[in-house]
């Protein structure tokens, strides 16, 4: 499924229009232009695809309830990704206290791990070697609170600029600092403890 690249502004302020009085097809726009960038979002915070493709259903659900609340003070992009992400920031809540109440038993990490693919060229050991180092870096990403984890996808994987990623988390810059700070320590102990 291939997704167009986000239109223009004034493009977008039409379907925008448009999709607030209740065009579907022109939200259907918006979402097409719009999936893929959110769906990284999603799935660098939650570090599982199948969760993140149901965490993005509910992010659209919520933003086509939600069209109303939005105010054009930000761009369209900025608002929803803020969805996006306090979407994926309430799934994990909602997910360890799950794990908690009934499997206290089953850790995370032991959990739908997701491993990269390996280059097809590599031997059987440079393969478990490259599964393993990749298992680690999975294990310790999932490991990391999610507030650290969502900034850290923002700026590493997404690239945004420090302005950015406070606009949609609703914070200061210097808040987005010292998390993505703590975020690279912890994520560097815990690559450190990891078997």
């Amino acid at each position: 499924m291939t997704h167009d690249a986000p239109p223009n502004d004034a493009d977008e302020a039409e379907l925008l229009r448009r999709a607030r009085a209740g065009d579907e097809a022109a939200f259907g726009a918006l979402v097409k232009a719009h999936y893929e960038p959110v769906f990284r979002r999603v799935v660098g915070i939650l570090r599982h695809e199948h969760d993140a493709r149901d965490v993005c259903q509910e992010v659209w659900l919520t933003v086509w309830q939600s069209l109303g609340n939005y105010r054009g003070e930000a761009k369209f992009s900025t608002w929803l990704y803020a969805v996006a992400t306090r979407r994926a920031i309430d799934h994990t809540r909602k997910q360890r206290r799950w794990f908690a109440r009934f499997l206290p038993f089953l850790t995370r990490e032991e959990t739908g791990e997701t491993i990269e693919p390996v280059a097809p060229t590599a031997g059987p050991g440079e393969e478990a070697e490259s599964a393993e180092r990749a298992a680690r870096f999975e294990r310790a990403i999932a490991a990391l609170p999610e507030k650290h984890r969502a900034v850290l996808t923002m700026r590493e994987i997404e690239g945004l600029s420090y302005e950015e990623i406070a606009r949609q988390l609703d914070c200061r810059p210097g808040t987005v600092m010292s998390r993505l700070f703590n975020a690279r320590r912890l994520l560097a102990q815990k690559l450190g403890k990891l078997p």
